[in-house]
């Protein structure tokens, strides 16, 4: 394969990962999940991890970054890209290839672009004394530090503060961060229109609810964690965990959900189309094609 790997992105109820494991098995590959919350245990129904979609005729198809830490932790960015690599180099030793299938957009150019990042603790002092400043005076004191390039870093306040603590972090530390590789990958993004999107995102939350979902967040509570423990993780562990504790009725959390998932698809192809204006090249194909005429064609391209 002239690829380091494939990548198979799209937005929620796409059918990415369908795709992503019929293709594995064809190709003898592994999976390596793009998703920021099926790295959680236990949060099955709710991050609509579908197991079964790994299982291909018979075929049980390896699978990486799912069940990986416990419910509660703060996952993030730079854990993924550590785990990717990680993951990336266990396969390729065995002679394997990789696929990078999931819809966390961030996720995916963070590895596509081989961001060389650093976990930076939260500096309370430096917090404080910025705390009350102007957006304009934010930016000035980060510019300070590095000439902006984009205003991704100063369109809140909140961000802004971030970005002079990092910077700041690494004006006083000697950074020792793990050199990222730079990856060819050929990316694929299923294209599904906006009506299909929305019958099977509906269609998918009632199957799920009828599957447990409220049942899952109500033993997530038993376990220990809190109710703002979940609403972090924002969609169905949000509005259910409204629901649950009386702060919803069930219909008001059901046509809540509903449309925050319709959202949230509607953001996921915003960042992927925003990818291609970043200069990635996406091979977009069909989500109504059947599955093997989508092989053919990803397979066509390698």
């Amino acid at each position: 394969m002239k690829y380091d790997f494939i990548t198979i992105l799209g937005p929620t109820a796409s059918g990415k990962t369908t795709l992503a494991a019929s293709l594995a098995k064809c190709i003898d590959a592994e999976i390596i999940s793009a998703d920021s919350r099926q790295v959680y245990r236990g949060m099955d129904i709710g991050t609509g991890k579908d197991l079964k979609d790994y299982n291909v005729e018979g075929y049980n198809v390896p699978y990486h970054l799912i069940d990986i830490v416990a419910p509660g932790y703060k996952y993030n960015v730079f854990e993924f890209q550590r785990d990717f690599l990680n993951a990336y180099e266990d396969i390729k030793s065995r002679g394997k290839n990789v696929i990078l299938c999931g819809g966390t957009g961030l996720y995916i150019e963070s590895v596509l672009k081989g961001y060389r990042l650093v976990p930076v603790p939260e500096n309370k002092e430096l917090r404080e004394s910025l705390s009350g400043k102007s957006l304009e005076e934010l930016a000035d004191i980060l510019s300070k530090y590095k000439k902006l390039h984009n205003s991704t870093d100063i369109d809140t306040a909140k961000r802004a503060i971030r970005a002079i603590e990092i910077e700041d972090y690494y004006q006083k530390n000697e950074v020792d961060a793990r050199q990222f590789p730079h990856f060819n990958s050929l990316i694929i993004g299923v294209d599904i229109s906006r009506e299909l999107r929305r019958e099977k995102i509906s269609k998918r939350l009632r199957q799920r609810l009828d599957e447990g979902m409220v049942d899952e967040v109500r033993s997530l509570l038993n376990s220990g964690l809190t109710p703002d423990d979940l609403i972090y993780y924002g969609l169905e562990y949000k509005y259910l965990t409204l629901y649950v504790t009386g702060a919803l009725t069930f219909d008001e959390m059901c046509s809540q959900l509903e449309v925050a998932i319709h959202q949230f698809a509607k953001r996921q192809m915003t960042w992927f189309r925003g990818m291609e204006r970043r200069g990635f090249t996406i091979s977009w194909i069909n989500a109504e094609w059947d599955l093997q005429h989508k092989i053919d064609v990803i397979q066509s391209m390698l």
